[in-house]
């Protein structure tokens, strides 16, 4: 009798551990892309929405996320991305985070401010960094992908100085700008200063742009208004700016997107 019973708890383990084997839980993928323009290796992680198939007719806007590292904003938006799209706020859409090396490299036009140069030598090179966008990040993502021509950038600190940057510069790059708490300030706000050189360009330009700020003092919320205020003088362009009196530089992200998305695909009444 106890080797009947001995031998029944044994089947009873195996099998519980049989249906209990983990397995992992994959919530998007990892491409690699070689650089000439930037000189090395960098790291996309790539969401594809449910259903995704590359056989497949369909197409899919793309989300291009700044600060896209599994360790940074990856994750929580694409999660928020997944629940837009569940409740139906806004279409499946692909997101294609982009893996940080050197932010403050990445992200920042020259500064003349002696102080920032010596606290952070590596700034200044975000020509480079957009020339990656265009020639090779975007052409990557069009012929590995099936995308739409719906392209969204999403910026946030220095993230949503170069995202600024590029709507002046080059705004054909996107058509949707979500661009929250704007690092502004950066070079004695030179770039908010130079705006009426970028007329041009921006009276060509046809984008959706979304700004938001917390509760960050007056030089981020006034510079965020000016840049919305000025933007906002071109036809063409549909800006919405909000401040969020209750979020603060580290927890706006999240609400802001939310926000964000859901003014970019409200439903026309």
């Amino acid at each position: 009798m106890k080797f009947l019973f001995s031998l029944l708890v044994t089947c009873i383990l195996s099998t519980n551990l049989a249906f209990s084997q983990e397995q992992p839980f994959v919530l998007g993928k990892i491409e690699k892309i070689n650089s000439k323009q930037l000189a090395e290796t960098r790291t996309l992680n790539i969401y594809l929405p449910e259903g995704y198939s590359a056989d497949s007719a369909k197409t899919y806007p793309v989300i291009y996320l700044l600060d896209g590292s599994a360790n940074e904003d990856f994750i929580h938006v694409t999660g928020l991305v997944q629940f837009l799209t569940m409740i139906e706020v806004m279409p499946k859409s692909i997101v294609v985070g982009i893996a940080n090396v050197d932010r403050k490299r990445d992200f920042t036009y020259p500064t003349s401010i002696a102080a920032d140069l010596k606290d952070f030598p590596t700034t200044g090179k975000s020509a480079s960094f957009i020339t990656f966008i265009e020639k090779e990040l975007q052409p990557f993502v069009q012929q590995k992908y099936k995308t739409s021509e719906s392209k969204t950038l999403i910026g946030q600190s220095l993230g949503g100085l170069l995202a600024t940057e590029i709507l002046l510069k080059k705004p054909a790059l996107f058509t949707n700008y979500l661009i929250i708490s704007p690092s502004l300030w950066w070079n004695n706000e030179s770039l908010l200063k130079d705006m009426p050189k970028y007329a041009p360009n921006l009276a060509k330009a046809k984008a959706n742009i979304f700004i938001a700020t917390g509760n960050e003092g007056k030089v981020m919320e006034g510079d965020a208004k000016n840049l919305a205020a000025a933007l906002k003088l071109y036809p063409k362009l549909k800006v919405s700016d909000v401040l969020l009196p209750n979020e603060n530089h580290l927890t706006i992200l999240h609400n802001a997107l939310y926000k964000g998305l859901s003014w970019l695909y409200q439903k026309k009444k």
